[in-house]
């Protein structure tokens, strides 16, 4: 493996290294910004008019909002420029349109006036749920025999941009191997300032199937309740949400659960819960603060994201859990279509204790090491860094059968990449194992495929540090 990831690098340096000039690596659906402007640093231009083409259900002052300028506002001509791409890639990220463009159309004297033109995305998706029970595609296609008991299907109804103010109605109806019914409205703008914004959730869910401890070599326990499920929870949530500008948010949220085991689970891990309990109820507080500077937030190719955060569990000592972390992730172009990628992360959960559901920490969310996929690492502080090069193979745009102006066209962007991920877990109280309070490292190769609505493909073939090796796929969207 090693040698093809040489050989992968070779191929990427290789192409480029007689290149003059860096080019920007823009994501996908991202065409050339047009503008007219004479290339005079000192030249001052005046914002005449904004005008907006193609947005039939979204309101104007939605997209405006997402603008690093408005009407009647002077720039310099170098600074106009940049101020057009920004807001091009701000647009896009809202996740409304599947297409947009920002330019000027037409200048007269010192006079410019800008057009945005927006291709809408479907909003109704009454779609089909089929997901499988397990974490990944590859525990369940290997380790789980491919069985279609274990997944759960149902409807799940997803409304954006309800009332086109880029507001969200979600209805999930799920059967099948585990239960849930989830109610969600998310309105990012109730003031005039355009600023301040809520969402408010609801959530019932029931399993059959539950993870109850983690054994010594790394592997999920599970119990499947015979004659029921095994764990039930409710949750209520409200999150207030404040944007200064167009590239910070400011989250708090505060839920309360309440959530219950069966006898079975307390019998297998008395630790599960505090005091052996078979069911707790909490109120829990998050402060999340995020910063947004970069193309794509779906896939970035330049341009840095931050987050910081800080959660509280529980208001007595038997559900009392703190926990803060950070997450960043920095991408830069280095060469025409070649670009690299830092991930960090790191979080820290107080006081220590050995209960079970404090202890989940390395293979879930973005704590997951690839090639580490069958693996998880529960510990109370954790760190992570993951590298990742990237070359752009090429492009392609299917045209669709659909007569539509905004959907008659399907691009895909196809990347290969090599990648190193290194981890550490760390618990007091675990120390017989393959992972924990040990340096975690894996290396590989593969490709990716970024396509319309966020859909990006990821094929990984990976290597850990036991030696294991194993091809990996892994795939996320917008919807």
């Amino acid at each position: 493996m090693r040698y093809c990831c040489a050989v992968l690098l070779s191929i990427f340096f290789l192409q480029d290294v007689v290149a003059q000039s860096v080019e920007s690596v823009d994501s996908v659906h991202k065409p050339i910004v047009s503008n007219m402007l004479p290339q005079k640093n000192e030249e001052m231009y005046v914002i005449a008019d904004v005008v907006i083409t193609g947005n039939k259900k979204t309101k104007g002052y939605i997209i405006i909002r997402e603008t690093t300028f408005k009407k009647g506002d002077h720039i310099a001509a170098p600074d106009l420029t940049k101020r057009l791409i920004e807001s091009k890639q701000l647009i896009y990220n809202t996740g409304l349109f599947v297409d947009d463009s920002v330019y000027v159309s037409q200048q007269k004297g010192n006079e410019v006036f800008i057009n945005i033109d927006v291709k809408e995305r479907w909003y109704f998706f009454p779609l089909p749920y089929f997901v499988l029970v397990d974490r990944n595609f590859n525990q369940w296609w290997v380790q789980e025999n491919r069985s279609l008991e274990r997944v759960n299907y149902g409807i799940k109804f997803t409304q954006n941009n309800f009332s086109g103010q880029d507001d969200n109605l979600n209805i999930w109806l799920i059967n099948g191997y585990n239960q849930q019914i989830t109610l969600r409205y998310g309105l990012p703008f109730i003031d005039k300032k355009l600023t301040q914004g809520f969402n408010v959730g609801f959530t019932y869910s029931r399993q059959r199937e539950l993870n109850y401890a983690t054994s010594s070599n790394n592997k999920q326990l599970f119990y499947d309740q015979p004659d029921g499920f095994a764990k039930n929870i409710a949750r209520f949530d409200l999150t207030y949400s404040f944007r200064p500008d167009q590239r910070i948010r400011h989250l708090f949220r505060i839920a309360y659960t309440s959530e219950s085991v069966s006898d079975s689970i307390i019998k297998l891990n008395p630790l599960y819960y505090p005091n052996s309990l078979n069911n707790i109820k909490y109120l829990d507080f998050t402060y999340s603060f995020r910063y947004y500077n970069n193309d794509y937030n779906a896939y970035p190719t330049k341009g840095v994201f931050g987050e910081a955060y800080i959660y509280k569990r529980g208001l007595d000592n038997i559900t009392n859990l703190w926990q803060v972390g950070v997450h960043g992730l920095y991408a830069k172009p280095i060469l025409p279509k070649t670009f690299f990628r830092i991930e960090g992360a790191l979080s820290v959960k107080f006081p220590s204790t050995n209960y079970f559901i404090n202890q989940p920490l390395f293979g879930y969310g973005y704590y997951t090491l690839r090639g580490m996929e069958y693996y998880v690492v529960d510990g109370t502080t954790g760190a992570l860094g993951k590298f990742t090069l990237y070359r752009e193979l090429f492009k392609y745009i299917y045209k669709t059968p659909f007569h539509t102006k905004t959907h008659d066209k399907i691009p895909f962007r196809v990347y290969m990449k090599a990648y190193s991920d290194v981890g550490y877990s760390y618990s007091p109280g675990i120390n017989n194992n393959l992972f924990n309070n040990k340096l975690m490292y894996t290396w590989g190769a593969g490709f990716d495929v970024v396509s319309i609505y966020d859909l990006v493909f990821r094929f990984e073939y990976s290597f850990n540090q036991l030696g294991e090796n194993g091809l990996y796929l892994h795939a996320s969207s917008g919807f």
